[in-house]
């Protein structure tokens, strides 16, 4: 990383763009805490992620691209485990295993699940403490396109109670669906950020797909 700087304000949804090994992943992870950076400072909801990493990260959900459920768990098992880590009533499992269409599985242990199926329990996991903020590594990843559509449904509803997303993705459809503004990053640095339509309407005046704009800023 080389210095990027960008604010994401309360209840924004932006979608970070880049090629393989740009810097998108890395970024996720030092707002999640995972990672520690060699200078500057990363804030989520006004909490320091190193020096107040315990408040930072109550108000996320981060979901990691290939993301892994607890295998040895049942798809119940789960929730209620994370349930008990952050202090959720009983009610909240049942709703979230609802809401990610997994009733049918809620006794079989995760590992005896197909990675779409197991990538929809990890979205369960990520959302059920109806986080302030949204880390989104690729998310839809090894899903069918029902299943993606629902998604899609469930964040948008998310951001539009107030929740804030930062969605990484390499499919630019998705990136439109989820977000408002666009943040393109490549070697580590950003080399774009704006709001979706002033990009759309970049691509309109130059009589490119906005997928060709992209790639060009991305060269």
């Amino acid at each position: 990383m080389n210095g990027i700087s960008f604010r994401i304000e309360c209840g924004e949804a932006a979608a970070l763009l880049g090629p393989n090994g740009a810097g998108k992943t890395t970024t996720l992870r030092i707002l999640a805490g995972l990672l520690r950076s060699d200078s500057g400072s990363a804030h989520v909801c006004n909490f320091d992620v190193q020096r107040q990493p315990r408040n930072a990260k109550a108000c996320l959900g981060y979901l990691p691209e290939d993301a892994v459920p607890f295998l040895n768990l049942t798809v119940r098992e789960n929730p209620e485990y994370v349930a008990v880590l952050r202090e959720l009533s009983d009610s909240v499992i049942d709703e979230t295993i609802k809401l990610l269409g997994l009733e049918d599985l809620a006794d079989r242990t995760a590992d005896s699940l197909s990675r779409g199926n197991r990538q929809r329990l990890a979205i369960a996991l990520t959302i059920m403490h109806r986080p302030r903020v949204l880390l989104l590594d690729e998310p839809l990843n090894y899903l069918d396109i029902p299943t993606q559509e629902a998604v899609i449904k469930l964040f948008r509803e998310l951001n539009a109670s107030g929740s804030t997303l930062l969605v990484s993705t390499h499919i630019m459809s998705i990136a439109e669906r989820l977000a408002g503004r666009v943040i393109v990053i490549n070697r580590g640095v950003i080399v774009w950020q704006g709001a979706m339509d002033e990009l759309k309407e970049i691509a309109a005046s130059a009589g490119e797909r906005i997928e060709e704009v992209v790639a060009r800023l991305m060269r």
